[in-house]
């Protein structure tokens, strides 16, 4: 492994996002081992060299990723945290981290292993180990909200560690800061496309849709358990979100019902210059 910090690494959890971590850390040379509830997912990963992850092996382990949803990972949590070492990093994947910290921090005292919120800003309208895969991350950030007082140095070796995986920067914030900008860009992104497919008029796309409508309907093609759980976790921002979303198109309609032309340009070209600088600062542009 590239950063020659962590060889030992746990995941909770073989979907998606775990598969693609375990997979992702086996092809940087660590000796990695997996848990899932599904015996078949199992199986698989064990054919590619990722091992049982049974409580004997749990004080091994130099890092332990869990990649449930939040509810789960809690729960999951209470279970395995007497077996593990105070040595071993546990770092949660979780897409939101109000709803999960607080109780991962208290294991984190209760049982003395250091802990460190997660978020892998990577995946794909596609669920579970199947469609896993090693480069998932390739170029993608990483979100750390780590806790007051937590270990520099351990931080700075979490950071090596993910970077070893394909993993383009790492992203430091805080658990509320992190819900309320992804309740933005990653979750209203979700609402707004089911929303736009739930259209009456969606149902007579066929010979009449490009590239637009599929790039907007994409992400309708979710997975709804977990979403349900993610939205009803962060949802005080992201009904600050919905609002702020509806106020917007509000706008337009109103511009075009009133024969604004003028105004109906001029909020078009503000649109597409946000979009403009939007990307010069995802190519490394300045803000």
């Amino acid at each position: 492994m590239p950063s020659g910090d962590f060889q030992k690494i746990g995941v909770l959890g073989l979907g998606l996002i775990g598969g693609s971590m375990a997979q992702a850390a086996k092809e940087a040379d660590c000796t990695v081992f997996g848990l899932d509830r599904d015996s078949q997912v199992m199986d698989k990963a064990g054919a590619i060299g990722i091992r049982p992850m049974t409580e004997e092996v749990l004080p091994q382990l130099d890092v332990l990723l869990t990649a449930l949803y939040p509810g789960a990972t809690l729960k999951e949590m209470e279970r395995l945290a007497p077996h593990l070492s105070q040595s071993t990093l546990v770092i949660d994947l979780c897409g939101v981290k109000m709803a999960v910290v607080p109780g991962m921090e208290e294991l984190s005292r209760r049982y003395g292993f250091p802990y460190l919120g997660g978020h892998p800003m990577a995946g794909k309208e596609t669920r579970g180990w199947d469609f896993s895969q090693a480069g998932l991350f390739q170029g993608a950030s990483m979100i750390l909200t780590p806790g007051e007082g937590f270990d520099p140095a351990l931080y700075d070796k979490a950071a090596r560690f993910f970077l070893s995986l394909g993993f383009g920067r790492i992203t430091r914030s805080n658990p509320r800061s992190h819900d309320r900008i992804i309740a933005l860009t990653s979750q209203l992104a979700h609402v707004i496309s089911c929303a736009y497919i739930q259209s009456p008029t969606a149902e007579d796309f066929s010979g009449f849709s490009a590239g637009s409508f599929q790039d907007m309907t994409r992400v309708a093609r979710l997975n709804e358990t977990m979403w349900t759980e993610l939205f009803w976790d962060n949802r005080e921002f992201l009904t600050q979100e919905i609002r702020g979303m509806a106020g917007r198109l509000e706008h337009y309609a109103n511009l075009l019902e009133t024969g604004d032309k003028e105004g109906l340009f001029d909020l078009l070209q503000d649109a597409r210059e946000k979009k403009e600088k939007s990307d010069s600062i995802l190519r490394g542009g300045k803000r």
